[in-house]
């Protein structure tokens, strides 16, 4: 068997790191398997554009904040024959927003995986809980360290108990002599009590030195030392701050000969000689929210007598009279504490042969015995790494549809366009572009589901769109919150999407009324039609004017003038297309499936294979470049994607995942190959979270979508472009879905 391990790796000063070595070393080095020949390395994680001088076995290095350097790892680990990866997870360790970066290569891996979570949130953000979640789901198995761990993730993350494993935190197998490890630090008829570990605010040191004036006035032979650096991000943002306020702390309580600060990282044999010479372990951690120290696991292990403040952590492993608890911030406690067990040796041997006792099951050598069994067992199963998806989605993962988000962007002007998060920012105003596609989306949903609400808002929208129309025929886009135009004339996009919107609305009209009101606005905006430049304004204009034809087949001239439209894109086609090139310009762009999807509306119209053509070979092209890997990866809109160079893969947006789905939908609908429905389900399931990043845009609680992913993260603004394009999408897979089965 050979392991891919994902980590910080020593000689970078984590404890993470440490980890990673010593279950490297347990599972494959020190292992009563490695006769059976398992070899594993190391891909590690370097921080702030710092290298190391890494042992043989890291094979490779990502830099934290590198988006490639993840995409790299996983090529490397698919190519190199491992047959399972393991990854140690701790938010901190990895790049973008709470450690994103690492989803896509975890959606890339083609082998199985098993994560060892060290941290677990119990109130996370919404991208924590996110991307813990996600990580979850790729997982085949989850190696957390004790009880507390198992009941956040079944109750907070979702996750099923039977892939979670229990494995404590392994302690190395070292022991050394308490007297004669006194005595080598000069320490000998002393009192040692230690706290070990990076130095930070949270590790409330000064409950410990506000206790000690107490207890020294009783014992002054005691000797508090505190064994650690600062952690590196604290040192970079504040200093040594903290290590100054403790040092003031001891001048000022007059604790100068009892309390030493070894500012030093150390290895593990001189770590375990301070803990062996230790009469005494602290950890004061200031709040519960430490699931996991390897800290308090190591002093447990090695068999000191460890007095704690109840996190989490703690409670469990110091149960049964393997510790003593004492409260958060309370320092003359600890003080009573101290000194009780100073009085009573007794009772100081008692707590050391109930920790050193259940230690000897925690060693590494075990804990890698357990690892290798877990890692083996998941071999075992029979596990698909790379899902094969239907031809039918299963309408059931979909969400209900709900209009609850668009309800609250409306108002009796319009649809806002933009959010904070999930309320309306009404700094932003109006926009044309997104009041026609509310239109298209509430005539959509009144037609397919008979929905009321849908009917009650499309007068909004139409009211809008002939607000901003001028008298030439042309729109306006902008309107700000107060009813100010902020343009004379729109861009020509908002103007073929506005074209889109009426075609359909004449094509599906729900009463004269509206059938009157849009065919009014339509055709005072017809004779601008040809003066179009932009070919997405062009392409857009096309799918109106042909639903519109779809009802008014006898309308010859506009049947001509979908021709000449049609014959300018194809045009375009033929100016830039190379055999490895069969697009409509030199680059992708943003939006790129309505060129497509114009086309196959106008095949439909014209019955003309020449245009049918050239529809199939531009979505082929669109296809090769973005639904690969059983997933859609959209062109992202930081760079695009000029020709002869390298795609953007951020930023993403909704828009272009909805133009798939709809280009998808439309090659189905003109050809009846099913297909088609599987690219088109695919396409939409971006929309929760089948994307590079592998989180879902869909907000469950506030009903509405994300404006998209940027390299960070999930950007949680949920303005109207996002939510329409998702809803838009929605009810199409809903009609695919029925299209599907009358063909059947």
């Amino acid at each position: 068997m050979k392991l891919a391990f994902i980590g910080t790796y020593p000689p970078r000063e984590c404890g993470i790191g440490t980890f990673t070595k010593n279950l490297f070393n347990s599972m494959l080095r020190n292992s009563e398997h490695r006769k059976s020949n398992h070899t594993g390395f190391v891909i590690a994680l370097n921080d702030n554009n710092l290298s190391y001088e890494y042992p043989e076995e890291v094979k490779l290095t990502i830099k934290q904040e590198y988006q490639e350097d993840y995409l790299k790892a996983v090529k490397f680990i698919n190519l190199s024959g491992a047959d399972l990866c393991i990854l140690e997870h701790e938010f901190g360790i990895f790049g973008g927003q709470s450690g994103v970066y690492i989803l896509p290569l975890l959606h890339r891996l083609e082998v199985p995986l098993i994560v060892t979570l060290h941290t677990i949130l119990k109130a996370p953000s919404y991208n924590e809980k996110a991307i813990l979640k996600e990580i979850c789901k790729m997982a085949h198995k989850i190696v957390v360290m004790n009880r507390k761990a198992i009941e956040f993730l079944t109750s907070i993350y979702n996750v099923p108990k039977e892939k979670i494993v229990l494995i404590e935190h392994g302690v190395p197998d070292i022991h050394f002599d308490q007297l004669a490890s006194k005595k080598e630090f000069k320490l000998d008829h002393k009192k040692i009590i230690l706290t070990f570990g990076f130095i930070g605010r949270n590790k409330g040191i000064e409950t410990v030195i506000k206790a000690l004036p107490n207890v020294v006035q009783k014992y002054p032979e005691v000797i508090y030392i505190v064994l650690g650096k600062t952690h590196p991000n604290v040192l970079r943002h504040s200093g040594e701050e903290y290590r100054t306020f403790l040092m003031r702390l001891v001048k000022t309580l007059q604790l100068e000969k009892n309390v030493i600060f070894l500012n030093e990282f150390i290895g593990e044999e001189d770590l375990f000689k301070y803990l062996c010479a230790s009469d005494i372990y602290i950890t004061p951690y200031l709040n519960e929210a430490q699931i996991t120290s390897g800290t308090l696991s190591y002093a447990v292990g090695v068999g000191s007598a460890v007095i704690s403040t109840p996190y989490w952590h703690a409670e469990e492993l110091l149960g049964d009279g393997r510790g003593v608890l004492f409260n958060f911030n309370d320092s003359d406690g600890l003080a009573n504490t101290l000194a009780a067990l100073f009085d009573h040796p007794e009772e100081l041997h008692k707590l050391r042969k109930k920790a050193r006792d259940y230690g000897r099951n925690t060693t590494w050598p075990k804990t890698g015995e357990k690892y290798l069994a877990v890692s083996i067992n998941t071999l075992k199963e029979e596990l698909e790494v790379i899902e094969k998806r239907q031809t039918e989605l299963d309408l059931l993962i979909l969400p209900p549809f709900s209009l609850t988000h668009i309800n609250r962007l409306t108002d009796d002007t319009g649809i806002i366009q933009h959010a904070k998060f999930g309320i309306p920012n009404l700094k932003e105003g109006y926009c044309l572009d997104d009041n026609a596609r509310a239109l298209l989306m509430v005539l959509m949903a009144y037609r397919q589901m008979k929905d009321n609400r849908a009917l009650e808002l499309s007068p909004i929208y139409l009211s809008y769109i002939h607000y901003m129309q001028n008298v030439d025929g042309t729109f306006r886009n902008f309107l700000s919150f107060n009813r100010n135009f902020l343009d004379e004339i729109g861009s020509e996009d908002s103007f073929g999407r506005t074209i889109w919107a009426l075609g359909y609305l004449l094509g599906n009209a729900p009463n004269d009324a509206y059938y009157q009101t849009g065919r009014l606005v339509f055709f005072d905006a017809a004779p601008n039609f040809e003066k179009l430049k932009s070919i997405l304004s062009i392409a857009n204009t096309m799918i109106g004017i042909s639903y519109y034809l779809k009802s008014n087949s006898s309308d010859d001239s506009m049947t001509e003038r979908l021709r000449n439209l049609a014959n300018v894109l194809i045009a375009h086609y033929h100016a830039n297309e190379t055999p490895d090139w069969k697009w409509f310009e030199s680059l992708l762009a943003y939006d790129n499936g309505i060129l497509p999807l114009a086309l196959l509306h106008s095949a439909e119209i014209l019955n003309d294979h020449k245009i049918t053509k050239i529809a199939i070979a531009s979505m082929n092209f669109l296809t090769a470049h973005t639904l690969k890997d059983n997933y859609l990866s959209i062109i992202g809109n930081e760079n695009w994607f000029e020709r002869e160079g390298e795609r953007s893969v951020f930023a993403q947006q909704p828009i272009d995942a909805m133009a798939m789905v709809l280009m998808y939908h439309q090659a189905f609908h003109l050809t009846k190959d099913k297909e088609y429905l599987s690219k088109l389900y695919t396409s939409f399931l971006w929309f929760l979270g089948e994307n590079d990043l592998r989180m879902s845009l869909y907000d469950f609680e506030t009903k509405g979508c994300c404006d998209g992913f940027e390299s960070y993260g999930v950007n949680r603004n949920q303005g109207a472009e996002s939510s329409l394009a998702y809803l838009i999408s929605h009810l199409t897979v809903l009609q695919a879905h029925e299209e599907f089965h009358m063909v059947e």
